[in-house]
């Protein structure tokens, strides 16, 4: 009899192990269509942002707009979370005027010495152009006026938390934008080099990362492995060779954008001769000469900024995902998450690009030049083609006659 209940304790004891075997035991994986979206939605992401560069400034500028736009809202919305937006009135109204005024300021000004040749047609957007900067510092007075009109003693601290959360998203996304745009004139290929290596570089690190992955790169970011963030460099440099030889024949790309009138109707004209960027020219290094495109040296700094620099944007955002303790921002593209999670680098990007061409590149457009003294008066103009005279003849380039009409 006791050894009956024996056994049938140690058969009971048996069950239980293999219960809790099984309980312990990591689930397989299941298969799912998440790599299949994630793919499709990657696709598609590809085919409209060459549509965009391909459409010009305008459908940029929207585009812009709108990943800006969302991307504010992915982040306050975690505010608004962690600080309960119920309790105070208007407050998302306010953030959204906010936006709206940010954008008036940052966009006019990037876009405004680049369109005058619309804005003289039209008297009223002429006066929202030439006085943006007015109008903007008057429109965000008005807003922070209402917003110091409805604050409540008790819970001010929360109120002027989520007022300081403003201020920060929009200096992360709407600068970041207005400096893309800045540097968009001087030819699509210097903001759009920049984006295609880090995409370049986000996709090879990934692929490598999963065929040779072993040690890990940083904490904030798990799947992130130093075989990745090699390898992916590498690739990216390569990359970076073989793409702006490309591009630098593509004129669309190499040219300074700008709007012409003919016949009545506004077009972008990228007619132009070649900078010195996007000519060949021949190179000696330890007796072995090669021609290559100047550019190419610009490839290769901006293919070290998008390996080496652009991945710590994504490092930001994934610790910031950890401390609110989400896993995405959104869920806005099938298998990728909210726009954040997919454009975290790119901000970063966009201030690279300016800082870059602003410092290395240094383009002045003559007919931007043109525009401006156009606008002055009879006077100035006159002042400013004899100060141009004397500085040509004293190098040579001009002789001394010179006749000037008087003004009095």
């Amino acid at each position: 009899m006791l050894q009956a209940m024996l056994l049938i304790l140690d058969m009971k004891m048996e069950e239980i192990t293999q219960k809790e075997q099984i309980r312990k035991r990591p689930a397989e994986p299941k298969v799912k269509g998440s790599s299949l979206k994630r793919t499709i939605a990657g696709f598609f992401l590809l085919i409209y942002f060459c549509t965009v560069i391909w459409t010009g400034p305008p459908m940029i500028l929207f585009t812009s707009v709108i990943i800006q736009i969302k991307c504010f809202d992915e982040v306050i919305n975690i505010a608004y979370r962690s600080k309960k937006m119920e309790e105070l009135p208007h407050y998302k109204t306010l953030n959204w005027y906010f936006v709206i005024v940010a954008n008036y300021f940052f966009f006019v000004d990037a876009f405004q010495p680049h369109i005058q040749v619309i804005t003289r047609k039209y008297q009223m957007l002429d006066f929202l152009m030439n006085y943006h900067r007015f109008l903007a510092f008057c429109l965000y007075f008005l807003g922070l006026a209402f917003f110091l009109s409805f604050v409540n003693i008790k819970p001010i601290r929360k109120q002027f938390t989520l007022l300081a959360w403003t201020h920060c998203l929009l200096m992360i996304f709407s600068v970041q934008s207005y400096m893309l745009l800045r540097s968009m004139f001087q030819g699509l290929i210097w903001p759009f080099m920049p984006f295609v290596l880090v995409i370049t570089n986000d996709v090879f690190s990934y692929m490598f990362g999963k065929l040779f992955g072993r040690t890990p790169l940083i904490s904030l970011s798990p799947n992130k492995t130093l075989e990745g963030f090699i390898f992916g460099g590498i690739a990216t440099f390569i990359s970076a060779i073989l793409l702006s030889h490309c591009f630098c024949s593509v004129r669309y790309l190499i040219c300074p954008l700008s709007y012409v009138e003919r016949n009545g109707l506004i077009s972008i004209s990228t007619n132009c001769t070649p900078t010195y960027f996007f000519q060949l020219q021949s190179y000696k290094v330890w007796n072995i000469t090669f021609s290559t495109y100047p550019f190419v040296f610009h490839a290769i700094a901006m293919s070290c900024f998008a390996s080496m620099v652009a991945p710590f944007g994504g490092f930001c955002a994934s610790g910031l995902k950890r401390a609110v303790k989400i896993k995405d921002f959104a869920d806005t593209i099938p298998g990728h998450g909210g726009l954040l999670d997919r454009f975290d680098c790119q901000f970063l990007t966009c201030t690279f690009i300016n800082v870059y061409v602003s410092t290395f590149v240094k383009g002045v457009s003559v007919n931007r030049i043109y525009e401006k003294v156009l606008y002055m008066n009879d006077g100035n103009q006159i002042k400013f083609l004899q100060l141009l005279h004397a500085e040509l003849v004293q190098k040579g380039m001009l002789n001394k006659t010179l006749e000037l009409p008087l003004i009095q």
